[in-house]
């Protein structure tokens, strides 16, 4: 596997952790504040994860 495919496979299993983090860290949280972080964490893994699969699609049409 090249490089830029590891990093992008480790890149989708990253946003997978943060959406899992964000998601139970809303459940548990006790303040406003949380709330707002995790918020912005979901939002961004989605974001991200989106893109990286984008370039995932992209390398696979190129035969990598």
């Amino acid at each position: 596997m090249k490089p830029c495919d590891r990093n992008i496979k480790s890149t989708l299993k990253l946003t997978d952790f943060m959406i899992k983090l964000a998601s139970r860290g809303d459940a548990e949280r006790e303040d406003v504040g949380c709330g707002i972080l995790y918020g912005i964490m979901l939002d961004s893994a989605y974001k991200i994860k989106k893109i990286a699969e984008k370039e995932r699609d992209a390398h696979i049409k190129k035969g990598w």
